[in-house]
């Protein structure tokens, strides 16, 4: 959605690696992906210094439409993956996956892709878009790319530029609690509820209104009652007004 930082550009690095010879990378501010009072109007956007950075990056291809083009009036379709868009973001955000859905099938409709990659830090949206694709017979591959982060371990994200310096240095608990978690986990601890719990209080000890922790299983994104092996923790929380996500396996370190 634009106001690109070194996360975005490392999807373009990770295009290149499975084997694009051409990339295309879109911008659009997405309206119906955005819920009432939610910051559509306040959302961070730099198109020249997009293009600046695409230049540098060598895509070959920039693609802004307006919301006339990819929503033309009168439009009455929308796509919906019934269980993936419920849980999580999908909680407090009902028609957000609804709009990340539908935007997502009308670009590759537009773009016809043969690899589209997506960051993995929106993890939930990662799931919802190979669902479509599994669904539809879109026949795109959908490659996930990781989680950039700052050198203090904030996930990267055009949000981030709106936090004070205070709650620049108290998001930096999320990435903290995923890996006192993880350092957990290793150890042997595979009780949700109680790892839940300490995410939840480091978190709100630096200032955060945590919107949920969750450990899931990959794939269903359902609630694990014990952690195993390809369990992936997710965490959501407000600094101010901003929202925030990060997530991470529950297993990742003790087999790195």
């Amino acid at each position: 959605m634009g106001a690109l930082h070194d996360g975005h550009l490392s999807l373009v690095e990770t295009a290149r690696k499975n084997g694009a010879d051409r990339i295309v990378v879109s911008i659009f501010v997405n309206p119906t992906q955005f819920g009432p009072n939610e910051d559509l109007d306040t959302y961070p956007r730099d198109l020249e210094g997009d293009l600046t950075r695409l230049r540098r990056a060598g895509v070959d291809l920039l693609f802004v439409p307006t919301v006339e083009t990819i929503y033309p009036p009168h439009s009455q379709t929308f796509v919906t993956v019934e269980e993936l868009q419920k849980p999580l973001c999908g909680r407090t955000r009902p028609d957000h996956f609804r709009g990340v859905a539908t935007v997502v099938s009308l670009l590759f409709n537009i773009v016809e892709p043969d690899i589209a990659v997506f960051g993995q830090k929106d993890f939930q949206q990662l799931q919802v878009i190979r669902q479509i694709v599994r669904d539809l017979h879109m026949g795109v591959n959908i490659v996930g790319s990781p989680i950039v982060r700052e050198a203090d371990g904030l996930a990267m994200s055009s949000r981030n530029q709106k936090l004070t310096d205070a709650q620049r240095a108290g998001a930096t608990s999320l990435f903290r609690a995923i890996g006192t978690i993880q350092r957990c986990v290793a150890l042997g601890e595979d009780n949700p509820t109680t790892l839940i719990k300490k995410m939840r209080c480091m978190v709100e000890a630096a200032g955060g209104e945590v919107d949920y922790v969750r450990f899931v299983d990959p794939v269903t994104l359902a609630d694990v009652a014990v952690i195993a092996k390809d369990s992936h923790a997710l965490i959501a929380a407000y600094f101010g007004a901003t929202r925030l996500i990060d997530n991470a396996p529950a297993y990742s370190r003790c087999e790195s």
